[in-house]
């Protein structure tokens, strides 16, 4: 009886060790799959802080320009004041003293990445510029900005208001 007990004794051991194989082996298949979900999950995190550093540093950017883009229509106010002054032949202390403030201004808006857009003269970039109208000129080469009507600004290096201007045609 011994020896049936002893072989029964060793096919059950060896089914119970095939059984704890089997059952090591779907631990270790968990295992993997949880390392592998930790892994993966750790990567989006650290994409995810990466993703919001450079939207926190664009938005300290561009941060001034929603401001800017509201003071612009004073600041053309400011230069149709001036402009209007001196076509009249006023040069006076007032006259002076609006075309300080607007230097003020711009230098303000300098310091924050807000300047203007140079187009007079040059060829027009639908980039940059809004042609409003176009004038047969023989002076010019087509789309040649003519006149700035209303001027552009740029906020670091994105457009805030592009420039209204006039733009040369082939006559």
């Amino acid at each position: 009886m011994s020896d049936d007990a002893n072989g029964t004794n060793e096919a059950d051991t060896t089914m119970i060790a095939a059984e704890d194989v089997e059952k090591l082996k779907k631990a270790a298949g968990e295992r993997d799959q949880y390392l592998d979900l930790v892994k993966r999950t750790q990567a989006e995190f650290e994409n995810y802080q990466k993703r919001m550093q450079r939207e926190r540093e664009l938005d300290r950017k561009y941060a001034f320009g929603p401001l800017a883009l509201d003071l612009l229509p004073i600041l053309d106010n400011l230069d149709r004041a001036v402009a209007a002054a001196r076509q009249a032949g006023d040069t006076g202390p007032l006259v002076q003293g609006v075309a300080m403030v607007v230097a003020q201004f711009l230098e303000l808006l300098k310091r924050h990445g807000i300047t203007r857009i140079d187009c007079e003269g040059k060829p027009f970039d639908p980039n940059l510029h809004q042609a409003v109208m176009q004038q047969a000129s023989t002076d010019v080469e087509p789309n040649t900005i003519l006149q700035v009507i209303e001027k552009g600004f740029l906020n670091q290096d994105r457009v805030l208001r592009p420039a209204k201007v006039i733009v040369s045609a082939a006559s």
